[in-house]
């Protein structure tokens, strides 16, 4: 057998290896969420007795009928879209407009503010949590979809600044100083220039801002204590808790259900996240 012959039977086989490695990983990464899936459709004895065997022995459908109707999920669903889009919006519009700020302009504590915000990363988000609450009933809105929305929206964000503020710095200023010379104001250069330009960083952030808000529990909570209608999917999970027992079939289903949509939207969306972090750091 030939020297060159040997060399591909080698990278042959180690390709095999290779691929069969990275699908056993795939298999562990993805095993959580088929166990989640094949919980949702078993009784709630056959979920502890059968172990992590994922066939349940008869699929019990109604645990979705349950969640979706009797716990109130699809009401839930509905303010967890609203709020959402809501967030997202408001996130994208002021990252976007705080970031082309840092990025575009050269003023004096710009370097302080960038530190400031890249120190808010190791604050815990339950030491703001008492500030929002209060600011927002000062506001007549805590409880609110618009007082949720806000909440979330105004919690920091220095990653979404940040990364618009590195995209931002890199754009020759002649597109700028073209626009100016043409007449174009701040915000018509923001809008119709920069803001389009940037379009790979807005799809990171519009990801990353609805799978925070999406998944987001602690401000949803306090926010609808005296409201349970405004209740979010995360916080609505609360209520196959009972005091007595827990419907854990039902809550599966809950799960399920609430993850289908950002499992979706990453799956669509997985290759934006890659351009628009490539195109922040990028020298």
């Amino acid at each position: 057998m030939m020297a060159s012959e040997r060399k591909t039977i080698r990278l042959r086989w180690g390709t095999l290896l290779i691929a069969a490695l990275l699908a056993l990983l795939c298999l562990l990464w993805v095993y959580p969420f088929l166990w989640l899936l094949s919980a949702s459709l078993k009784e709630p004895l056959e979920i502890f007795s059968k172990g992590l065997n994922l066939i349940p022995d008869k699929a019990q459908w109604e645990n979705y009928a349950r969640a979706w109707s009797t716990a109130g999920f699809a009401q839930y669903m509905l303010n967890t879209i609203l709020v959402t889009a809501g967030t997202v919006l408001l996130v994208v519009l002021h990252c976007a407009l705080s970031g082309y700020v840092l990025g575009r302009y050269d003023f004096y504590g710009r370097r302080l503010i960038i530190g400031i915000l890249g120190a808010t990363f190791v604050i815990p988000a339950g030491m703001t949590i008492i500030p929002i609450v209060d600011l927002t009933q000062d506001l007549g809105l805590l409880s609110s979809r618009w007082g949720i929305i806000l909440a979330l929206a105004g919690s920091g964000q220095a990653a979404g600044i940040l990364l618009y503020a590195g995209y931002f710095q890199r754009i020759p200023k002649e597109l700028e100083e073209a626009a100016v010379i043409d007449g174009a104001s701040f915000f018509t250069v923001f809008f119709k220039i920069m803001l389009p330009l940037a379009g790979p960083v807005t799809a990171t952030v519009s990801v990353l801002t609805f799978l925070f808000a999406w998944n987001s529990f602690l401000i949803p909570l306090v926010f609808t204590f005296g409201s349970p209608e405004l209740r979010t999917l995360a916080v609505g999970m609360l209520a196959f808790v009972g005091t007595n027992e827990t419907d854990w079939p039902g809550m599966a289903a809950a799960a399920t259900l609430s993850l289908l949509p950002v499992v979706i939207l990453f799956f669509f969306a997985q290759r934006y996240l890659v351009e628009g972090f490539a195109g922040a750091v990028k020298s």
